[in-house]
């Protein structure tokens, strides 16, 4: 009996032991994540904000510290700011084109270029899906993939900034134009960190397996 009393408590003792060390393995892991994550950051233009982005996603480094997952989660941030942007605008368009004014027509013509940032970020994201950890099947597939991916985000940056070009040289003002222009301009960050990173991740596999052009 006392035997069995013994056993029972020795195994209570180890299984609270295994639970007290299952939290502090756990912080441990998120810590290594977000170094992981402000490590990367501050290669890009934009550090702190790309921490802020990225931050709510540090559960899904816990495990493995991946350049390519983190390149991805970048894009798929940039595509949901995309869109919110769009949306944004959208509705500040549909509210001034019973206006016809000049800030109507600006407007619209950023919203085209907001739209086109949206498609190309889609297609970026359906691309590097394409792309393995390992880069792919071979290195020509790597380099076609992540080309693709490069141009497309590219011209996304490119939207942003010819939306806030039109909408700066317009002449009109007041609230609508700044919260248009901080809002693409905030885009325009978010972009060129997901392109920065996805940069870093294409330059990794390309130095350690020698792709050819």
């Amino acid at each position: 009996m006392a035997k069995t009393i013994t056993f029972l408590a020795l195994t209570l003792l180890f299984l609270a032991l295994a639970q007290a060390q299952h939290p502090v393995s756990r912080v441990r892991a998120r810590s290594r994540a977000r170094a992981f994550i402000e490590s990367q950051c501050e290669k890009t233009l934009y550090s702190t904000l790309c921490v802020k982005c990225l931050s709510p996603y540090v559960a899904s480094f816990t495990k493995t510290l991946s350049h390519r997952q983190l390149a991805q989660t970048a894009l798929r941030v940039t595509l949901a700011r995309a869109e919110s942007t769009q949306a944004y605008i959208t509705e500040v368009a549909q509210r001034l084109n019973k206006t016809k004014g000049p800030e109507s027509r600006s407007v619209r013509e950023c919203l085209d270029q907001i739209n086109d940032g949206v498609d190309q970020l889609t297609k970026c994201i359906k691309e590097a899906q394409h792309i393995k950890e390992d880069g792919g099947s071979s290195s020509s597939d790597f380099t076609w993939h992540a080309s693709n991916v490069q141009t497309w985000m590219s011209t996304a940056l490119t939207d942003a900034s010819m939306c806030i070009d039109g909408i700066s040289g317009r002449a009109f003002g007041g609230k609508t134009k700044a919260l248009i222009k901080a809002r693409v301009l905030n885009l325009q960050q978010v972009t060129s960190i997901a392109l920065a990173l996805f940069n870093r991740f294409a330059a990794r596999f390309k130095a350690a397996h020698v792709v050819k052009p």
